[in-house]
């Protein structure tokens, strides 16, 4: 039962690295568009 386990979690450990790594990312991105568009209508006000 083991060998198909660890089978398991060497076949998906990779994309899963990847996957959360990118999330990560997007989320920083998300993160500073948010602020850009919450500080827009003072920008237009100006």
């Amino acid at each position: 039962m083991e060998p198909q386990w660890l089978a398991l979690i060497t076949d998906l450990g990779f994309p899963i690295a990847v996957t959360f790594y990118l999330l990560h990312r997007i989320e920083t991105k998300l993160n500073t568009l948010i602020e850009s568009i919450v500080t827009l209508p003072e920008r237009i006000r100006v």
